[in-house]
């Protein structure tokens, strides 16, 4: 199977001035665990996930003053649509991380997670017999 098959295609995109709680409310609202920010200004595309929203807060930041592009990873790997779901697993397992941004002709397309990954791999649940 392929990352297409498996990923997320309407995805969260926010902007770097964004404040983390507005960035969560979207989020939660979504009921996504990544967006992707785009900020032209800092060269292109990064991503904010739960863990960076949790991270800050833990921290004692305000996420009503804390802006997003304090907390974006924007040292990305990227996946193409046309990955294997094993090529995503491997890139998540290799750098740590939960969430992949996918490209096509460098434009986002959608975001692949472990979620995702493992809905596909999981076998289909079986009713019992009632």
């Amino acid at each position: 199977m392929l990352v297409r098959d498996a990923m997320s295609q309407v995805v969260l995109t926010i902007g770097p001035t964004h404040t983390l709680r507005q960035a969560a409310a979207l989020m939660s609202a979504r009921r996504v665990g990544a967006a992707i920010v785009l900020d032209p200004d800092a060269g292109g595309i990064g991503i904010l996930t739960e863990r960076d929203v949790l991270n800050s807060v833990g921290l004692g930041q305000s996420p009503d003053t804390e802006p997003v592009h304090a907390h974006t990873t924007t040292d990305v790997v990227f996946a193409a649509p046309a990955w294997t779901l094993e090529e995503a697993a491997r890139a998540m397992a290799h750098g740590g991380f939960r969430h992949l941004i996918v490209l096509d002709r460098g434009e986002p397309v959608g975001i692949v997670s472990v979620r995702d990954i493992i809905r596909c791999w999981a076998p289909a649940r079986q009713h019992a017999p009632a």
